[in-house]
């Protein structure tokens, strides 16, 4: 049984699955493209038919700015645009390097962090890239 055939929200299932360490997508069955934010029917279709895969976590910053903030109210940080492998563009940030490294074109990949309260937060870092 799917998450949607169990009556689970599309936030609920992406939630869950974040909580888990994973990074779910939903995919428009009728044009097998890729969409985020999580919603009940596909943005190309107009149907609620798309099933939920999980994606590589690889991507590439779009975009970037330094949001600045005092150090006592946790210091200055990014906020980026990932396009995603699988076509999504979503917002997050690039952890790991100072903010006003981030750069346009830079390869990053996902992981999960917290947020204040302690909920799982899709986070990104730059892709090492191996010899």
């Amino acid at each position: 049984m799917t998450p949607q055939e169990a009556g689970e929200a599309p936030e609920a299932t992406y939630r869950n699955a974040l909580g888990a360490g994973r990074l779910l997508l939903q995919r428009c069955d009728e044009t097998g493209r890729f969409f985020f934010y999580p919603r009940t029917i596909s943005p190309f279709s107009g149907q609620a038919r798309f099933t939920w895969e999980e994606a590589s976590g690889q991507g590439t910053v779009y975009s970037t700015t330094v949001i600045r903030q005092k150090p006592e109210a946790g210091g200055s940080y990014n906020l980026a645009l990932i396009d995603l492998a699988e076509g999504p563009r979503l917002m997050s940030r690039v952890e790991g390097i100072a903010p006003e490294a981030v750069t346009i074109g830079l390869s990053v990949v996902a992981f999960v962090g917290a947020d204040e309260k302690g909920e799982p937060l899709l986070l990104f870092r730059p892709l090492e890239e191996t010899p």
